[in-house]
């Protein structure tokens, strides 16, 4: 078994949140409680990476609070989501890119919930 000392540090890196934001930009999304939309971001990337970068290193990055939108549900009621803002997001996606091929290989093989390229179909296909 791997051991990994210092995951923090290898998330103090432009290129990694340069790749996260690459995904950020790829899965599109509305802007969060900043109001600071993707094409905003991207507008002035390289300042942006590094103010992340800083406050990062400094340990002063602090998440915001997320944007709640109600989406009416077909059935009546409604449907609660938390739209985190960009560069939020940017964080969240290169955390995601560092901790699963650590965590992705200890998980049970019958565990579908939130894994990569399994889905809800896939756990009823296996246990039929």
């Amino acid at each position: 078994m791997r051991v990994y000392y210092s995951l923090y540090g290898q998330l103090l890196h432009k290129e990694r949140l340069y790749k996260g934001f690459k995904k950020v930009w790829k899965a599109k999304g509305a802007a969060g409680i900043d109001g600071q939309s993707l094409s905003d971001f991207a507008s002035n990337l390289s300042n942006n990476l590094d103010q992340l970068l800083a406050e990062l290193q400094n340990k002063q990055y602090e998440p915001q609070p997320v944007r709640r939108v109600e989406i009416p549900k077909e059935g009546g009621g409604i449907r609660l989501l938390g739209i985190p803002t960009v560069r939020d997001r940017v964080v969240q996606q290169t955390l995601k890119d560092l901790l699963t091929p650590i965590f992705e290989e200890q998980f049970h093989p019958s565990s579908f919930g939130y894994r990569p390229h399994r889905s809800c179909h896939d756990a009823i296909n296996k246990s039929t």
